[in-house]
């Protein structure tokens, strides 16, 4: 099932003084997307109601690896290089 899936981690983002990113699965015939820290798929095309959880559960186990890893992306880094 995960051979082939891609996984994407957005920057950082805020509202409210709440901070949170979001994290994608995909690959040729489905997508779905949560949130993190909250653990929780807002979005999925194709997925089951397993495969899903088994996402909410990957999240869940590797949140500070996430975490770290939103936090470490600078969206206008790549326009600022010369």
């Amino acid at each position: 099932m995960y051979n082939d899936l891609k996984l994407m981690v957005s920057p950082v983002c805020s509202k409210d003084g709440k901070t949170y990113a979001f994290v994608s699965f995909s690959d040729e015939e489905r997508y779905a997307e949560g949130r993190i820290p909250e653990c929780t798929m807002i979005s999925n095309q194709g997925f089951t109601e397993n495969e899903v959880a088994q996402l909410e559960r990957y999240m869940r186990e590797h949140l500070a690896e996430l975490k770290q890893t939103a936090a470490g992306i600078n969206p206008l880094g790549a326009f600022m290089k010369e």
